[in-house]
C-alpha cells in the first residue's frame, strides 16, 4: 500500500486558496490571491526540494493540473522542481476531457474515490497532492489522505476555502516533525493515527453519522 500524502500551504484560520498569486482561483469573489508570497524564503524552497526529492506520483484536481500543464513544462530539466513534476505520472481528477499532451498524464473519472483507493494498492511510489481543494474535500470524506505535509503561514483572511471543509471525517494525526521559517512558516508534518478520542468517547464516521440523526 503506497500513501497518499497532501501538502498545502495554509493560513492560521485554515485557508488554503490561491496562496500563489491574483486570479490563481477567484472563485466565491476570494480577493487575498498571493498571501503566501511575503513569507516564501530559501528556507521553505528547501522544504519544498526535500519533500519532492524522490521518485513520486501526482494527483491533481483539474485546476491545479490546468495550472501546473500552463507552468510546468516550459521549464527545462535544469530547474530541480520542473524535473521532478514533468517526469512524474500525472493523475488528474475531471469529469471533462483533459488533454494528454503533457506526458504521462492520466485521467481519472466515474468512481473517483474507488479508483483513487485502488491506486494506493497498485505499485509505484508515493502519491501527493498538491492544491486541489475540491480533490482534497473527497479525499478527507473517504478517509483516503494518510499524511499531510503542511507549511502555516502567520497570516489570517477569514474567508477563501479550507482545507477541512464539512464533511471532514473525523480522524486522529501524530505530528512527526515540525520547522519554523525565519518568516514564521511553520513547516509540520502529520501522519494519520486512528480515530479521533475525546476523553473516553472515541468518535468514529459511524458515531458521527449517529450523531447526526
Amino acid at each position: 500500500m503506497r500513501k497518499l500524502i497532501v501538502l498545502s500551504f495554509i493560513t492560521l484560520d485554515g485557508v488554503m486558496q490561491a496562496p500563489g498569486g491574483p486570479g490563481e482561483d477567484d472563485s466565491g469573489g476570494f480577493k487575498y490571491g498571493g498571501w503566501s508570497v511575503g513569507y516564501f524564503d530559501d528556507f521553505l524552497g528547501n522544504v519544498m526540494t526535500e519533500q519532492m526529492g524522490h521518485p513520486l506520483d501526482l494527483l491533481l484536481g483539474r485546476k491545479t493540473y490546468d495550472i501546473f500543464a500552463a507552468y510546468w513544462p516550459r521549464l527545462g530539466d535544469d530547474d530541480p522542481a520542473a524535473r521532478v513534476i514533468n517526469g512524474a505520472r500525472k493523475y488528474v481528477v475531471s469529469h471533462r476531457p483533459v488533454n494528454l499532451d503533457w506526458k504521462t498524464t492520466v485521467p481519472i473519472s466515474g468512481d473517483v474515490a474507488g479508483k483513487i483507493s485502488q491506486l494506493k494498492k497498485d505499485d509505484g511510489p508515493e502519491i501527493q497532492v498538491h492544491g486541489s481543494g475540491n480533490l482534497i474535500q473527497t479525499l478527507l470524506k473517504n478517509d483516503l489522505v494518510d499524511e499531510f505535509w503542511l507549511k502555516t503561514f502567520p497570516v489570517a483572511l477569514g474567508s477563501g476555502k479550507r482545507l477541512f471543509a464539512e464533511g471532514t471525517m473525523p480522524a486522529g494525526f501524530t505530528l512527526t516533525q515540525s520547522r519554523i521559517s525565519p518568516s514564521g512558516v511553520v513547516a509540520s508534518s502529520y501522519a494519520r493515527a486512528g480515530e479521533v478520542k475525546l476523553g473516553s468517547f472515541e468518535l468514529t464516521s459511524s458515531s458521527q453519522e449517529a450523531t447526526r440523526q
